[in-house]
């Protein structure tokens, strides 16, 4: 697994959430499991295009930081679950924000994303 060797610029709250969130399905699994998904394989069904390898490195990450606690079960075959901690929940109106601002312009998103991805093709 990579490790980082250089301390990150850690110099404002921009920073700081970049460090936190810095991944491209941290935000869809911190609002999955506020919405009730908390089994892994829950959350992969709801994000389908990350690998279960990536989605327990982001799950990892998000525990490591506090956001999120994970619950082993202590029976055959293993279950875990997982939850947002009170410090967790913090982010979710702010993610609600986020999505609320992509749902308003999302056809100017789209359009500039999709030009973006046609000019490279």
């Amino acid at each position: 697994m990579y490790e980082r060797k250089i301390i990150p610029n850690l110099n404002c709250g921009l920073d700081l959430i970049g460090e936190v969130l810095y991944g491209k399905w941290k935000i869809r699994l911190l609002w999955f499991i506020d919405q009730g998904y908390q089994r892994p394989s829950e959350l992969q069904r709801k994000i389908p295009d990350a690998s279960r390898r990536v989605l327990n490195i982001q799950l990892k990450e998000l525990e490591d930081h506090g956001l999120i606690t994970k619950k082993i079960y202590p029976v055959v075959p293993p279950k875990v679950e997982y939850s947002l901690t009170e410090f967790g929940e913090t982010l979710i109106p702010v993610i609600a924000v986020l999505g609320n601002w992509g749902d308003e312009h999302q056809e100017r998103l789209r359009s500039v994303i999709l030009n973006r991805f046609n000019s490279e093709s």
